[in-house]
């Protein structure tokens, strides 16, 4: 029987930030569904994604449990309306279209910054948790790891992965980079709006780091910070904190510099202080870099340096949906021999009876030299038989005729007799 791949999907591109926050779910609540669908369904193959921008189940049953799965997670979320969010999913039923799916989320072609970096270990993530709870099959197991391998051709022969593509990620490079020689930075986070609370999100790509986060509403900064194991200073406190920086970043909405040059000429520098301006219109100023020590870079800067990746990354799409394809037609030839592989047994195990039923007849009171001698011939024998209906199945396989073939063989063998008689 064929595999019936199916997905659903809540994204950025079909559902708002508000809704996305709803539906999210953490590795425990994860944990959870998969092992409800398992129970309720006897799910096999089934993935769950779930990230900052998207919410996905992918998983293999005959019919479509889409609206099932959909409440399931909101009993897991603890949504009484789920059901009405349901328009927000995409749902995909045909095999083909949800496998694509799933590898160009994998590569990040559907991610809200074209070619992230980050969507790699989320689905790998996934996976692990899925493969933890026995909920990864042969299929699933040969598919992700198609995927990974996908991914690896698209790092190697594409410019796809390199730079960094959005203002915040293009934030932590420049920081990493700059910091490079410098013991456990001291980073300064001013701010946590839109843009600043990206980019506390993407620290904790800089583990060495010894990040403090500082907001007018400190609410906002604790409930960021809890999230992230980060430190909150208080808002009023932050002229001392910018002293002890190494590195300050500003993402603070104010009609004139927040940051300046008279300010930063009264710290003590031991060696170097950067400072970043995320702000428009700019809350540093850009006279700050007369002081002795002191680096700055604004938001043009940086976003200057991210849109020259992201170009780069959307002139590689071609190739790298020229690679996805090849590896979905790959993945295809597998799940095609996939497909003959049980009704090849099957044969073998129908001719291997009939073998072993005629030497118990006629071998009865052979010696041990003869039989070893027919059970040497019968084997070989049985070999040259079974030869042409294999390679007939699989040249049907290549003609998308399997399931044709498979019928005549399962009748001409009787085959579904054999199978329900063990």
């Amino acid at each position: 029987m064929s595999v019936k791949f199916r997905a659903l999907s809540l994204s950025h591109k079909t559902a708002p930030v508000q809704i996305r926050e709803l539906i999210s779910l953490d590795e425990a609540s994860i944990h959870s569904i998969l092992l409800k669908l398992k129970d309720l369904f006897s799910l096999n193959d089934t993935l769950i994604l779930s990230t900052c921008n998207r919410t996905e189940v992918y998983y293999n049953h005959e019919l479509d449990l889409s609206t099932e799965i959909i409440k399931l997670i909101g009993l897991e979320k603890g949504l009484t309306d789920v059901v009405s969010y349901l328009d927000y999913f995409e749902i995909f039923n045909d095999d083909r279209s949800a496998i694509t799916h799933l590898f160009r989320v994998s590569m990040g072609l559907e991610a809200q910054v074209v070619g992230d970096i980050q969507i790699s270990n989320q689905v790998k993530r996934a996976y692990q948790a899925a493969a933890d709870l026995d909920m990864a099959g042969p299929f699933l197991h040969r598919l992700m790891h198609t995927v990974f391998f996908t991914n690896k051709r698209i790092v190697q022969e594409t410019a796809f992965r390199d730079g960094a593509a959005s203002l915040s990620y293009a934030t932590i490079e420049l920081i990493e980079s700059l910091t490079s020689n410098t013991f456990q930075p001291r980073i300064l986070l001013i701010g946590v709006g839109e843009i600043g609370e990206d980019v506390a999100k993407n620290m904790v790509y800089l583990p060495d780091s010894k990040v403090k986060i500082t907001n007018r509403t400190q609410e906002k900064a604790e409930a960021l910070a809890a999230e992230l194991g980060f430190e909150v200073v208080p808002f009023e406190d932050c002229f001392e904190a910018m002293e002890e920086a190494d590195v300050i970043v500003s993402s603070i909405q104010r009609s004139e510099p927040f940051i300046t040059k008279n300010l930063v000429s009264k710290f003590q520098i031991q060696s170097y202080k950067l400072l970043v301006d995320l702000s428009v219109p700019r809350s540093i100023e850009t006279t700050v870099e007369d002081v002795p020590g002191v680096v700055l870079y604004n938001v043009d800067n940086i976003r200057s340096k991210a849109t020259e990746a992201l170009e780069k990354r959307l002139s590689s799409i071609p190739r790298v949906e020229e690679i996805i394809n090849e590896s979905i037609e790959e993945f295809y030839g597998w799940k095609k021999e996939m497909l003959v592989s049980p009704t090849i047994n099957k044969l073998k195990q129908a001719l291997e009876q009939i073998r072993q039923e005629e030497l118990s007849r006629f071998m009865k009171n052979s010696s041990e030299k003869e039989f070893e001698v027919i059970d040497k011939i019968t084997k070989s024998m049985m070999q040259k038989i079974l030869k042409v209906p294999v390679v007939q199945l699989r040249a049907a396989c290549k003609r998308d005729e399997a399931e044709e073939m498979i019928e005549i063989i399962s009748d001409l063998f009787d085959l579904d007799k054999i199978k329900s008689e063990k």
